[in-house]
């Protein structure tokens, strides 16, 4: 399969920065600015991506699209795709439980669309071996190459659709699971009057641990929000691997009091974060 032209949808932080390294490799990237914020229509505009004004105009020039999108929108940005008729290659990158990956993924066959499943470790891909793409399923390698010059690095993992969701999941229960523990913590030794005692002790342990905790409690605040429907594809990714999934179904739901923080000016102090954690607002 030789491809050409690849479509971002939603070329966000990440997003665009995928884009990025498929020019890096040689490609054409298209987008669609309908309906898109003024801030979108300038990153993309910063970074060359071309404007094919609609989804249905994208699907029509695009031999692969890619989706970047918050976790609660991929299967429905996918049923956009296929109401349009879309007959390529389509990545979903986004972070899901594997059982959503196969269901948007038997959609998309059943459509008459090729489906690789994605799954990224990282940060946006600005540097090289920060941030990697895992990918499954049978056209894998095909997507591997449109990044190959990266810096976003790529491995395939295997023919199963799921597998690199899955590992995505896995990943993400540690490393985004932890920190919405360690903000439940803290306001809990807020609420109870012990939290300074416990930072003391923290550094009895580890000098440095309480101090890298404020900074990962403070750093969550933006992008707790969408942490919120990640933590819910985790818990939804356990429970199909017969494990318990409340322990991350009430990780969504810290993340989900810290979720207006993201509109903060600047990074909410220690203090405004314990609060929003111990005065939930309705949602």
């Amino acid at each position: 399969m030789i491809l050409e032209r690849i479509g971002i949808i939603h070329p966000g932080a990440m997003g665009i920065s995928i884009a990025a390294s498929a020019q890096n490799t040689g490609y054409q990237v298209y987008w669609a600015s309908a309906g898109r914020s003024r801030q979108t229509q300038e990153r993309a505009a910063k970074f060359g991506l071309r404007d094919a004004i609609t989804l249905a105009q994208l699907c029509e020039t695009c031999q692969l699209i890619v989706c970047v999108c918050p976790p609660h929108a991929a299967e429905e940005v996918a049923q956009q795709v296929v109401v349009h008729g879309y007959k390529g290659l389509y990545l979903d990158a986004n972070a899901v439980a594997p059982q959503r990956a196969m269901r948007i993924g038997a959609m998309l066959h059943e459509a008459g669309a090729l489906f690789v499943d994605g799954g990224i470790i990282g940060g946006p891909a600005w540097k090289s071996g920060e941030t990697w793409l895992y990918l499954s399923g049978p056209q894998a390698q095909v997507v591997a190459q449109c990044f190959a010059a990266g810096p976003l690095g790529t491995s395939v993992i295997g023919e199963n659709i799921g597998k690199a969701s899955a590992l995505k999941m896995c990943y993400a229960a540690y490393t985004k699971g932890t920190t919405a523990l360690l903000c439940a913590i803290l306001a809990a030794a807020e609420e109870l009057q012990v939290r300074q005692e416990l930072q003391q002790q923290w550094t009895r342990d580890d000098p440095e641990f309480a101090q890298q905790t404020v900074q990962r409690v403070r750093s969550a605040t933006a992008k707790a929000w969408r942490f919120v429907g990640e933590m819910d594809e985790i818990a939804a990714t356990l429970q199909g691997a017969g494990l318990p999934g409340e322990f991350h179904a009430g990780a969504a739901n810290i993340y989900r009091r810290m979720a207006h923080l993201k509109d903060a000016p600047t990074i909410p102090t220690l203090e405004e974060v314990l609060a929003a954690l111990l005065q939930p607002r309705d949602v």
